[in-house]
């Protein structure tokens, strides 16, 4: 009997995806992606999650490669389903997160001709994915050119996704499909892979194996920037978000120590937290120790940027302000574009962690820099100091709930006030820990689905922080808590779904609009910007059957501990006032010497 083509075609591309390297697929039940669906529930080792909300599911594939570093894909069927993954494509693309994304779609005498659930998906995603193919429809004997291509296809976007051309980011393959979507004449549904197509078999690994070679700096290039760094005593280095892991931050606090500069790191860079903070001299406080009188006339000569833009607004202010004599130098792995300020005076094009190691070896031993690191130093120090006499506020409340989580601890923070609370308040700690936030584009979108991603490709313990319109905002995504991860590489293939701590700061609305000007204009303030609300979210936790527990600012620390440790997962809701917290705040600063 003759085979469905769209059955081979769709076993042969999803085998050799994992033959490729690819583990997880994020699937949302529809009919025209049929032969893609089933040919990756039957695969015997690549694992798959179901997921009922196509935005959700494209957030959770998000986390997955935050934290594994390869990408997951994404599958659904034709229509408004593959719109839903836009959101998380921008902030893939933005964020240089790998993802790819499959569409299954009408075949071309279907298009423009005003079928049903038939829009047009060629090209959908625009200039947010790093690259766009229309596959060709299946064929019922195809030639063995057809047969290579089809697996290239698919070695081709994983490293494309990865990062091949240039930049990592999300990858679409369309798949146009004729009826009948579902198998005939195949049975069981891998029997034809070892055969089909006459002289193409499946071989051991990838058919074609693609690397990616890291980016060496010249010579020449390093011994100019050690020369800067030899006649420039006071220099900053900045560790913006997206940094490497692995040995990065070990060899980016080397170089600390050996230049005697400080690192201004951000929460999101992997440089705050660590054993490799008893090298170098890391600074964690630098938003308020700015406003502060030690260092109003700290004038660095030389500012060495790694990753993207910070987090704090401090800091890009005091970047812009620097004069234009002092050379900035950003070193960025694929040469992604992060400076809004334009204030770059070069760009190396260069694997981060070579280039550090390349100049700590050429530098061999300390350069003496005086009191430059410890002036920094003490002006954070003031910062702590006046932190630990405030009143309570939400800020101080948030980190302070955070300081007992287990090592090696995941903590997905939501956008808005959460992240900043971090990014300004949280001090630097020998703990590892690992802090992730969508900060591409910045949205609240996808923040339950994108922590349950990270959930998903880690054993580590995992929390979400999260803020009230946040969680309001994916409450679809809890379903991915229950949805069971199938497949050989999964542990939790017999015990179900997921694992997962939420602390949820609830202040009533959108809190971080009382740091904008437009609080001192009301009406429209509270309607249309602060958006007040009286949701009871005991009742999503209930609708989930979710542990749930109101907490407040004595217990916060000692609840997030013990819910991080129990075995199942919790929402644990702090309510805070917004506006308060803001008072209380600005008052801090206000108290900082300056």
């Amino acid at each position: 009997m003759t085979p469905n083509p769209a059955t081979l075609w769709a076993e042969i591309f999803i085998d050799e995806l994992y033959s490729a390297g690819l583990r997880h697929i994020c699937i949302s039940p529809g009919s025209r992606s049929t032969p893609l669906t089933l040919a990756a529930t039957a695969h015997s080792h690549l694992k798959h999650s179901i997921h009922l909300d196509e935005r959700s599911a494209a957030f959770f594939a998000l986390g997955y490669a935050l934290e594994s570093g390869n990408p997951a894909a994404l599958l659904c069927t034709s229509g408004t389903a593959a719109a839903e993954y836009f959101p998380a494509i921008i902030e893939a693309s933005q964020s240089e997160i790998p993802m790819l994304v499959m569409t299954a779609d009408r075949p071309p005498e279907l298009r423009h001709s005003g079928a049903n659930q038939t829009i047009d998906q060629i090209k959908l995603y625009g200039n947010h994915v790093r690259w766009s193919v229309d596959a060709p429809l299946p064929e019922i004997n195809p030639s063995t050119r057809a047969l290579r291509y089809l697996r290239a296809l698919a070695d081709r976007v994983l490293a494309v996704s990865l990062g091949q051309n240039a930049l990592p980011g999300p990858v679409h393959v369309n798949f146009p499909f004729r009826k009948p979507l579902e198998p005939s004449g195949v049975s069981p549904l891998n029997s034809m892979l070892l055969g089909f197509g006459g002289d193409v078999r499946r071989t051991e690994g990838a058919h074609t194996r693609i690397h990616n070679a890291p980016r060496v700096s010249q010579a020449d290039l390093l011994s100019d920037v050690l020369k800067r760094i030899q006649a420039k005593k006071k220099g900053v280095i900045v560790a913006g978000p997206r940094c490497p892991r692995g040995e990065f931050p070990f060899a980016l606090a080397k170089l600390s120590s050996l230049t005697g500069y400080p690192i201004l790191a951000d929460p999101l860079s992997g440089l705050r937290f660590g054993k490799h903070i008893h090298t170098g001299t890391i600074i964690a406080g630098y938003g308020a120790a700015l406003r502060t009188h030690e260092l109003a006339d700290a004038q660095p000569e030389l500012i060495l940027r790694f990753g993207v833009m910070p987090i704090s607004q401090p800091l890009s202010d005091f970047l812009e302000n620097l004069p234009e004599s002092v050379p900035q130098i950003g070193i960025s792995a694929h040469g992604f574009w992060s400076d809004p300020t334009y204030t770059l005076s070069e760009l190396f094009v260069a694997d981060p962690l070579l280039f550090v190691e390349g100049l700590s070896e050429l530098l061999g031993e300390k350069v003496e820099s005086g009191k430059w690191a410890q002036l920094w130093k003490d002006a954070e120090q003031g910062v702590w100091d006046a932190l630990a006499v405030a009143p309570d506020f939400e800020g101080k409340t948030v980190v302070d709930a955070l300081r007992n989580v287990p090592a090696e601890s995941r903590i997905f923070v939501a956008n808005s006030l959460p992240i900043r609370h971090v990014e300004e308040w949280m001090l630097a700690s020998e703990k590892p820990l690992q802090i992730y936030a969508s900060r591409g584009v910045s949205g609240i979108d996808g923040t339950i689905s994108t922590a349950l991603g990270v959930a998903s490709a880690t054993d580590a313990p995992t929390l979400l922080l999260t803020g009230d319109l946040s969680f309001f905002h994916d409450q679809n995504g809890l379903q991915a808590l229950f949805s069971p991860l199938r497949g050989e590489m999964s542990d939790r293939a017999e015990g179900g779904g997921l694992k997962i701590t939420i602390l949820l700061i609830n202040n009533g609305g959108g809190g971080i609009f009382h740091r904008l000007p437009v609080a001192n204009h009301e009406p429209p303030f509270e309607e249309a910007f602060l958006t007040p609300h009286k949701f009871d979210f005991s009742h999503t936790a209930r609708l989930y059957g979710l542990n749930y527990e109101l907490i407040n600012a004595d217990n916060a620390a000692e609840k997030v501990a013990a819910a991080m440790s129990a075995p199942e997962s919790h929402i644990l809701e702090l309510r805070t006032d917004s506006a308060e917290g803001e008072r209380v705040r600005r008052e801090l600063l206000a108290r900082l010497p300056d």
